[in-house]
């Protein structure tokens, strides 16, 4: 068990679906080794990741069955990168958002990376196949109380699949009450619609859950060697097979990733560094944990290692 009393300076963040970017591993193949790395990962997932992450276009990589190999790739690839530099503290606590706890098991080494990344495939894969039985979707409330907003949702036939923090909800559930909620907004909120395939964290993802177990059986997961924090609760959790369970049945629970913040906070997390592809958590940490997270670093490309290694040199 890794004990809540026991201070960790810095924590490892690895992003969720709606991160990624065109081009964003182009930058990361300038390094050694990162392109045979990638074509590793491109013949388990039977797609070319090179390609994906350095020409294909924003709509492209949009395709659940791409996006999300390709960012638990990115993730893992700088992180080894920055592994090879020394980096990382070998106990510093590691947090992913929805697929980004992939990444966050291999990095814990409840999962080998290959498998991380493959599982991520069928993960998007199966995803993709369970949007196209209904028609439904996502969208942003911005600001409001938290539990008025959940409530709101819930009259709507909607439900929060996500709980961000810093004033953020992520409605899910069928296309036309979306679509209400958008055009009749909860006073004080504003509702953006987002582009995605469909309802993710809920029940219209049952198929895609029942898939990802059937490949889930077939591994056999290792206790994590620092403290590994859930998105279903933000707990920390020290069995490999219960955080496996969890990525299984996360697929159709809401991301806590309000809660996960707040774990982090308790175990003493000062500073944080989220990995590519980066930006969204950081800003998420910024605003919730201000005071708390002094620290923040983004890892956009290859050079924001080196000035992350800089910066350690000069404050030891």
């Amino acid at each position: 068990m890794f004990a809540r009393n026991v201070t960790h300076e810095l924590a490892v963040l690895t992003p969720g679906q709606g991160s990624q970017s065109p081009g964003m591993l182009t930058p990361w193949l300038e390094v050694d080794g990162a392109r045979k790395r990638l074509a590793e990962w491109s013949e388990a997932t039977g797609l070319d990741l090179i390609r994906l992450g350095t020409e294909a276009d924003a709509d492209e990589i949009q395709d659940t069955a791409i996006t999300q190999p390709l960012i638990v790739a990115a993730s893992l690839l700088a992180y080894e990168i920055g592994a090879e530099r020394g980096l990382w503290p070998a106990d510093a606590p590691v947090a992913g958002h929805s697929v980004g706890e992939l990444a966050a098991a291999a990095i814990a080494g409840v999962l080998d990376a290959t498998d991380a990344v493959a599982l991520a495939a069928v993960r998007g894969a199966e995803m993709a196949k369970a949007c196209a039985l209904a028609e439904t979707s996502m969208a942003a409330v911005m600001m409001g109380d938290p539990d008025e907003v959940v409530a709101w949702l819930a009259e709507h036939g909607l439900s929060a699949a996500n709980r961000n923090g810093a004033g953020q909800i992520v409605a899910s559930g069928p296309a036309d009450a979306i679509a209400a909620i958008v055009a009749d907004p909860l006073p004080g909120t504003k509702v953006r619609q987002l582009k995605v395939a469909g309802a993710f964290h809920t029940e219209y993802m049952a198929p895609a859950r029942e898939a990802l177990a059937g490949h889930a059986a077939k591994i056999t997961p290792r206790d994590p060697d620092r403290p590994l924090l859930s998105n279903a609760d933000g707990a920390v959790v020290s069995s490999g097979k219960e955080y496996l369970d969890r990525l299984v049945s996360q697929v159709t629970s809401p991301v806590r990733w309000d809660l996960t913040m707040q774990t982090l906070a308790e175990i003493g997390v000062t500073s944080t560094v989220e990995l590519p592809p980066a930006g969204t958590l950081t800003g998420l940490v910024r605003r919730q944990l201000k005071g708390t997270v002094t620290g923040t670093t983004a890892i956009k490309v290859p050079a924001d290692l080196d000035k992350l290694a800089d910066d350690s040199r000069e404050s030891s």
